[in-house]
């Protein structure tokens, strides 16, 4: 091997252990725990159901309860929080809920969506 050629594998050898420094120095940065956030809940509607119907929650707890619908723009209605939201296919609609003390908050479909639409309910259970 030629001296120039050593002296090239040693100045490449020095950058990449460089550049795994300064990626090391970067590590604990990106390492640290994100901020803790809401949980998030998947829910659907559809002709004529959410899904899930009954969902859990604890009180004091932020959650966002992200909702698809599958075929109509299906409303929800809140009426204990004076709540209310189109849910429009193809879009995702965020409801973000922290409830204060136990009990269940029923919710319900409040845009006529066809025979079966009075069994378009549901409910969050929240327990202390």
């Amino acid at each position: 091997m030629t001296a120039q050629r050593l002296a090239r594998r040693r100045a490449l050898r020095a950058g990449f252990a460089a550049a795994a420094g300064v990626a090391a120095l970067r590590a604990p940065a990106l390492a640290q725990p994100a901020a803790s956030g809401p949980r998030v809940i998947q829910m659907v509607a559809h002709r004529f159901a959410y899904e899930p119907p009954v969902i859990a929650l604890k009180a004091g707890e932020r959650v966002v309860v992200e909702i698809r619908s599958l075929d109509f723009v299906h409303g929800m209605n809140i009426p204990a929080l004076k709540m209310r939201f189109d849910l429009v296919p193809g879009r995702i609609t965020k409801v973000e809920l922290q409830p204060t003390q136990s009990g269940e908050i029923e919710f319900v479909c409040d845009n006529f969506c066809g025979d079966g639409h009075e069994q378009m309910h549901g409910k969050f259970v929240v327990s202390a």
